[in-house]
Formats: structure tokens, sequence, C-alpha cells
């Protein structure tokens, strides 16, 4: 895992080692301060501070390493940052992109609130405990050594004390840890819920107020907040130890330096230890005593961001379950389909094919309609075509090949799909059309669009093809998104398009005309058109029934209303209480 995530550092490992020797220098620079000043302060007391040129040179070398060390400093801060910030904007990218070469079945494992967790507050974790480790997790020990070495060369005697500090403050901030670290641990995996509370209520917001359901949400969201609240608070009371104990050692040096220095510096007539080293003594333990709080974050922080790492890691090394064969078939020659004794189960483990034994052959420019009733089958079926799952058994082939063959992008290129939840991106309903063919003309838009029966409505809008169409298509109506994704389908110019259920928001003569446009736009175009109403499919080349993952009749309209009981109730029901509308064309 450290591997991995030390090799998104990559072109900012630079910053990174620069940052490295910058703190090394402050930190020497810093500890050698205190020894600087209590050798003026013994220069001073022999000369009865009468010689001021001690004064002004001391002074001189002090100002001058104090100006070094900000210097350092403020460098090693910026090359920090950049560094930090650069590996951030690695990492985000690498597990974004790694997202991107998912099939449906590594997204399955987890859900969208949990990947925007991990490439937002987890990676920001990670990116500060990155910093910590160049900056402050180099400089804390340094300067921890070097000061408790410097005060065994001034004055061992008073270094002792040491001896019994670090032992306690050490040990004490090692168990206030330990203890709060698993209350931060239950916080990352409540965070996905947090976050995918706000994500089911913004997206399903008009159905909240459609069902008067703000209060329960409301309620949902305090809770999943106040869970975070409370493990927060408890491991922010048990951290909450470490002023005081802090604060207890660094009392008990400042009164042994005063109490057993001062009875050093009388007894021995400055002999042993003198006043300089008294002061430097109180300098040094105040360092030693702050690099151990230090550290101690140190160690919070970096146990904290190990459970982010972990979760940051399990997306990097998800292996895609979709692979391109070694000499891919990148040229699709037509739009046949075959699927040969089919079956197909969403995990390994699960103890139910969602399909079943499916045989289904169709020529390259059919149009074929799928019925069945909800969780038949139907939306597997299709994506098995462009490869968004994996057979379990069996063998889909496309244009006379195993779809196992192909170039992934290849095979999806020659597909188009219209999914039965339509979704629009942010931008204009240009940008969104031109996903179809980013360099289609501004005709071959139009034309695909009043195909689809969408130029009228778009023309309607004061700034029409270039109207704003806010998040996930919000600020237009659901036949207008269907009608809108048809025609960024449309202009693809597929050899294979797969409607599901995507007219179900038009009405049916917008519908017929819809499918007229594509026996006028795409003739060559193998069409699989899944729906819930009959007159959809009625003129179709092959009309397929499905039931429990099973294809239990196919054939024409007028075959399967003398065949099929099912198809023939389905038309029944639809027809009942209404003439069937006329074709049009």
């Amino acid at each position: 895992m450290i591997r991995r995530l030390a090799g998104c550092v990559r072109e900012f490992k630079r910053p990174a080692i620069l940052t490295f020797l910058f703190i090394v220098l402050e930190a020497v620079i810093e500890c050698f301060i205190p020894f600087i000043t209590a050798n003026l302060l013994n220069a001073l007391k022999a000369e009865d501070g009468t010689d001021l040129s001690l004064v002004f040179r001391f002074g001189g070398l002090l100002i001058g390493m104090a100006i070094l060390s900000l210097c350092c400093g403020g460098i090693a801060g910026y090359t920090s940052a950049k560094a930090s910030a650069g590996f951030a904007r690695n990492l985000r990218h690498d597990v974004f992109s790694r997202v991107q070469t998912f099939s449906f079945e590594n997204i399955d494992k987890f859900n969208s609130a949990s990947l925007v967790t991990r490439m937002t507050t987890d990676i920001a974790n990670v990116q500060m405990s990155f910093m910590m480790l160049i900056r402050i997790a180099i400089r804390a020990p340094l300067m921890l050594i070097f000061s408790i070495v410097m005060a065994f060369v001034m004055a061992p005697n008073l270094a002792l004390t040491f001896v019994v500090i670090i032992p306690v403050l050490g040990g004490g901030f090692f168990l206030v840890a330990r203890a709060a670290m698993p209350a931060f641990r239950r916080v990352f995996r409540k965070y996905d819920r947090l976050n995918e509370s706000i994500e089911e209520n913004v997206r399903g917001m008009r159905v909240v107020k459609g069902f008067a359901r703000e209060e329960y949400e409301k309620e949902k969201f305090g809770r999943a907040a106040g869970d975070i609240k409370r493990d927060f608070t408890h491991a922010e009371r048990i951290v909450a130890i470490n002023s005081p104990l802090m604060q207890s050692c660094i009392y008990f040096n400042l009164v042994f330096v005063l109490l057993f220095g001062s009875y050093l510096v009388i007894s021995s007539g400055g002999a042993t230890i003198d006043v300089g080293q008294m002061s430097g003594m109180i300098t040094y333990g105040f360092q030693v005593m702050m690099q151990l709080m230090m550290l101690t974050m140190i160690f919070v922080t970096l146990t904290i961001s190990a459970e982010s790492a972990r979760r940051i890691d399990e997306v990097l090394r998800e292996v895609p379950t979709l692979e391109n064969p070694e000499n891919p078939v990148v040229d699709v020659p037509d739009g046949a389909i075959d699927f040969d004794r089919v079956s197909f189960k969403y995990s390994a483990a699960a103890h139910k094919d969602a399909l079943s034994e499916i045989d289904l052959h169709i020529k390259s420019g059919m149009t074929v309609g799928i019925l069945g009733g909800t969780g038949s089958g139907k939306s597997t079926l299709v994506q098995l075509i462009p490869r968004l799952y994996d057979v379990s058994e069996g063998t889909v082939r496309v244009g006379g090949r195993d779809v196992h063959e192909y170039d992934t992008e290849a095979l999806r290129e020659s597909v188009a799909m219209v999914l039965q939840k339509n979704l629009l991106f942010s931008g204009t309903i240009k940008e969104n059309l031109l996903w179809g063919n980013p360099d289609a003309t501004d005709e071959e838009i139009a034309e695909a669009c009043r195909l689809a029966q969408a130029d009228e409505f778009i023309r309607s809008f004061p700034e029409g093809y270039e109207t704003k169409i806010e998040q996930g298509g919000t600020n237009v109506s659901g036949g207008q998104k269907q009608r809108l994704c048809i025609a960024r389908a449309l202009l693809k110019r597929p050899k294979i398009l797969i409607l599901d259920d995507s007219t179900s928001a038009v009405d049916t003569h917008t519908d017929a005309l819809i499918r007229r446009g594509f026996r006028a736009y795409i003739p060559d175009t193998t069409k699989l058109i899944i729906a819930q109403r009959v007159a959809s499919v009625m003129d179709a080349d092959l009309i397929c029934v499905m039931e429990n993952g099973r294809i239990v009749a196919s054939g024409k309209h007028e075959e399967l209303l003398d065949g099929c009981d099912i198809y023939r109730e389905i038309y029944e029901q639809q027809t009942a209480n209404a003439a069937p509308e006329k074709e049009v064309g």
C-alpha cells in the first residue's frame, strides 16, 4: 500500500527532498541558538556585563542564525506545500482514472457516496499526513535528538530530568493516542453513510418535497451527523489529556532545573554549572516537550490517515474484471447479435442467475422489441452486448465475433445506449449532444434532434442549443430529457442502438414519430427497444417476451398474440379502455 501511494509523488520528488534538507538545516540551527545564548550569558557574567562588543558579536550571530532558520523554515513550508498538493493531485488523478477502468461489477463493490468520500475526505487526510511526514515528522525527531544531545553536552546533571520526563510523556501520549484511534477509525466509515444521506436527499429532492418528508430527512441526516459528532467528541476528550500531561512535564522540568540548577550554581560557585547553562536547559526542556507533543500529533494523524490510505488503496488495487485481449479486434463489421446459451449472475456468490439459457440471434439492421415485467432481466440482457458485464456461461457475439475478442473501447463505440435512467451533464444542450459525436456539425445536430422530436422544444428556449442544462438535467422535463438522450445516441450513428425503456415519458404519437425517424436515419443499425408499451414494439421485426431471466416467447406481434399468453395479456390490458393508436408512417 505504501509503495502504491508513494508512487503518486512522481514529479514532486524534488520539492519533497528539498523539504527534508531545509528542515534538517533549520533543526540544527535552532538547536544551536540556546547553546550560543548560554555562552553569551556566561561571558557577560565573567565580564560583569561591561564588554558590549560581546553583546554585538553574539547578538549579530544570533540574529543571523535566526534569519537563516526563518528562511529555511519558509522554504521548507513552500516546498512541502508544493509536494503535498502535487501528491494529492496525482493521487486523485490515479484514483479517478482507476474508477474509469472499472466494469459495472467493480463499481457495484463501491457505492457512489463511498467513492466521493475516498476522493475528497480520505485524500485530504492522506495529503495532510504526507506534508507532516516530509516536514514535521522529520523536524520533530531531529529537534528532539539534537536538543537532548546539546543538553547533555551543556549540563549533564540537569539533563537527567529528561530520563524521567521522556518515558512518562512518551508513554502517556502513546496510551492517549491508542485509546482515541478506534473512535477515529469508526468516523470514516460513518462519513460514507453521511455522504450517502446527502446524495440521496439532493438527488431525490422532488420526491422528498412531494411526500413532505423534509423533517424525516432532517432527522436521518441529524442521526448520521450525530454519530460522527459523538465519535469525534469521544476521541477529542481522550486527546485533550495531552495538554495537562504536557503542562505537568513542562512545569516539572522548569521546577527541577530552577531548584537543582540554582543549588549547583550556588554550591559550586559557577564551576559545575552557571546561569547560562540554566537558561539553555530551560529552553532545551521546552524544545524537548514540544517535539514530543508534535510526535504525538503525528502519531494520531498518521493513525487516522492509515484508515483513509487503506480505503484509497482498495480502489487503486481493485482489478478491473473486464480486460482487453492481447491482440484485440478494433473493427466491428456490423450489428448482428448472437446469444448462445447465455447465463449470467451479478456475483459468484449469487444464488440465482439473473439470466438463464438465453438463445437469441439477431441479424444486422433488425428492430427487436423486448417486453417483460420488472426484474425479468431485460436491462441485464442488453448490458452484456457492450460488455458492461461479462457472461457467466455461454457466448455473446457481435458482428460474428465473441465480444471478448474486441477492443472494449471499439466495441462500445459501435453501440449506443439510451439508458432507463437518462442522464444529462451540466453544460449546454449542444455540449451534451456532442457526447454522441464530438465532430458533429450544427446541421447534423439539428437533424438528429428533429428525428428525436427534440428540435422544436430546443428552439423554443431563448438560447436554443446553447441553453444551459443544470446538473442531472433538472431544468428539463422527463420527456425532453429522453428525447435529448435519443438525439445524442443518433449522432453516434452506431451499429447497434439500445433503447432501455427510454420513451416511457413521451406520448405514443411522439414515440411513433421517433421510431419512424430510426427507420429513415439509421436503417442499417440494429435496434433493440425495451418497452413497457406494446405499441412501442408492435412493428418490430422480432419481439422477445422475458420472464424470470428467460426468453419465454419470441416472434412478430401477430404470432405472439396467438401463441403467448403473457404478451396477449399485456396487449389486452393496454388496449382494454382505448383503441390502439394509429401508427405513424
